[in-house]
């Protein structure tokens, strides 16, 4: 599940118990886990909720949902079967308009009545994406096909936006979910390709060049995931050829980068790093 969904699985856990940062526990909790919470939330949004295989705990960082309602559509969903549309989210018990409002946009049904369901476009611009198709001459069952981008590619958002008394900016984000109705803005980050040669402490040698992702950044350096049962550290004497202050004016969480093995400690279990390029 964490490989399908890693998303999904890591709203389960509270955010402050991931452990990143050195100081998390020296700052006001409260504050720390307002801050945190809102992260999470904004994660979830952007990426959106798969309503009929969410669960509570996924639901609960949809904007609008409480953890009450949150059970709620899990609950009207047991009890119902799957959802055909998002209206149908009106008759889950507490979920009334305005929290519709908040929330469904966030929500998609990938086997929908309605293909605009299963996108980001909020039901309020779904007049606006119908009257963009029809002066493309263009139909529902054409979203994200390269037919609809053809058709799409010869009228200018300005022009669609004056004819349908219309932002331009927003005739353009619904545009752009209409031509890639299920994109996952995680599909534009960077992948971490690992060696297939490192597996183990053991296949690690200094002079070695890999690459990996930021799991960590404190004030002495980055732990760098490369691929092995231990992160390796990069120190902040090693991270950049001019001098630094603080690692994170050079890395943050999640950053993938190149590192040069500089010393391996096998008995300990400890890689030293280098991201110098001089």
């Amino acid at each position: 599940r964490r490989l399908q969904d890693p998303l999904a699985e890591l709203v389960k856990i509270e955010p402050r118990a991931i452990g990143v940062g050195q100081y998390q526990h020296d700052l006001p909790q409260k504050e720390l886990d307002q801050n945190l919470t809102t992260v999470v939330e904004s994660a979830v949004n952007q990426v959106g909720v798969e309503l009929n295989t969410a669960s509570a705990s996924l639901l609960t960082y949809v904007s609008g949902l409480s953890s009450t309602v949150a059970n709620k559509v899990v609950e009207y969903r047991d009890q119902n079967g799957k959802f055909k549309n998002r209206k149908e989210l009106l008759k889950v018990s507490k979920l009334g308009p305005k929290t519709f409002q908040q929330a469904a946009g966030f929500l998609r049904i990938y086997q929908a009545d309605n293909p605009l369901d299963s996108t980001a476009i909020h039901p309020e611009s779904y007049q606006l994406a119908l009257g963009i198709l029809e002066m493309a001459g263009a139909s529902l069952e054409e979203i994200g096909t390269p037919t609809l981008a053809t058709k799409l590619g010869t009228i200018k958002p300005a022009t669609l936006a004056q004819n349908l008394e219309a932002g331009e900016p927003t005739v353009k984000d619904v545009i752009a979910c209409l031509l890639k109705p299920h994109r996952d803005p995680r599909e534009d980050l960077p992948p971490v390709v690992f060696r297939t040669d490192v597996l183990s402490i053991e296949d690690i040698t200094p002079g070695m060049f890999l690459t990996g992702t930021v799991r960590n950044v404190v004030d002495f350096g980055a732990f760098v995931d490369i691929g092995i049962k231990n992160d390796g550290l990069v120190h902040i004497s090693q991270m950049a050829d001019r001098y630094i202050r603080h690692p994170m004016e050079v890395v943050a969480v999640g950053d993938v980068v190149t590192v040069q093995v500089l010393s391996v400690d096998r008995e300990r279990g400890k890689v030293a790093l280098s991201m110098k390029t001089g």
